[in-house]
C-alpha cells in the first residue's frame, strides 16, 4: 500500500516532500494538498507520467489535467499571451483558487491531452504544495478522485480512490470543500471578447465581475 506521511509532523513532512520529489521526477504520481481539495500531481512535462494521471483517474485524454505553478513569473513562461484582465485577476486571487485558461506557449514540449493549444493554470496558496512546486517545476495536477466520485477532502479519502496508482501522499489535514474557479480567457483575446466561468468554485462569479467588470465575462 502506498504510503501516507503526515505533514504536521516535522520528520515525516521532510521525508514525505523528499521522497515526493524523486516520485515526480522518476515520473511516478503523487497526491497533495492544495488550498482546494486534495490533487493528484504528475511532472508537467512528461507524457507517460501525464498519461498515468489520466489513467489513475479514468479519465481521457479530452480531460486534460491543470497545471499549477509556483508564481507569477511561470504565468508568463507558460501562457503565450496574458490579456490585462488576467493579470488583474491573477494579483487579486493568486495564491488561491482561480485557474485560468490561456493560449499554451507553442514552444513548450509537452503532451497534456486534447488540449486545443490552451493551459489552465493556477498558483495555489498551500505551504506544501509551493515548496513541492518551487522544487520540481510546474505540476499537472487534477482533484484526486477517479472521475465521478466527490473530490477528496482528506488524503485517506484519496488513497481509497486512487490505491497504489500513486507512489505516496502528503496529508496536511482536512482540505477544502470546494474546488478552484476556472474562467476561460481565450476569447479576450478576440474583438469585443469575453472572460467566461466554465466553473464554479471558491471565487465566486460577482468577485470576478467586480474586478474586471461585468462588460468582459460572459
Amino acid at each position: 500500500m502506498a504510503p501516507i506521511y503526515d505533514c504536521s509532523v516535522d520528520a515525516e513532512l521532510l521525508t514525505g516532500m523528499r521522497l515526493a520529489r524523486t516520485a515526480i521526477g522518476r515520473g511516478d504520481l503523487v497526491v497533495i494538498p492544495t488550498d482546494t481539495v486534495y490533487g493528484v500531481a504528475a511532472d508537467a512535462f512528461s507524457p507517460e507520467a501525464v498519461q498515468k494521471l489520466i489513467d489513475a483517474k479514468g479519465r481521457t485524454r479530452q480531460s486534460p489535467p491543470p497545471v499549477l505553478i509556483p508564481g507569477i513569473p511561470t504565468l508568463d513562461a507558460l501562457a503565450e499571451v496574458v490579456p490585462d484582465e488576467v493579470r488583474q485577476l491573477v494579483a487579486a486571487f493568486w495564491p488561491g483558487g482561480l485557474t485560468v485558461i490561456l493560449p499554451a506557449r507553442s514552444s513548450l514540449q509537452w503532451d497534456l491531452g486534447e488540449t486545443r493549444g490552451t493551459v489552465a493554470l493556477r498558483m495555489p496558496s498551500s505551504r506544501i504544495a509551493l515548496e513541492l512546486l518551487s522544487e520540481t517545476g510546474p505540476l499537472a495536477v487534477s482533484s484526486a478522485n477517479l472521475t465521478g466520485q466527490p473530490a477528496a477532502t482528506t488524503a485517506q479519502e484519496a488513497e481509497r480512490m486512487l490505491g497504489d496508482s500513486v507512489a505516496l501522499y502528503l496529508d496536511d489535514g482536512p482540505g477544502g470543500t470546494l474546488a478552484s474557479t476556472i474562467v476561460d480567457a481565450t476569447g479576450l483575446l478576440a474583438p469585443e471578447g469575453k472572460l467566461r466561468i466554465v466553473r464554479d468554485g471558491v471565487i465566486t462569479a460577482d468577485q470576478i465581475r467586480d474586478l474586471v467588470g461585468a462588460d468582459k465575462c460572459a
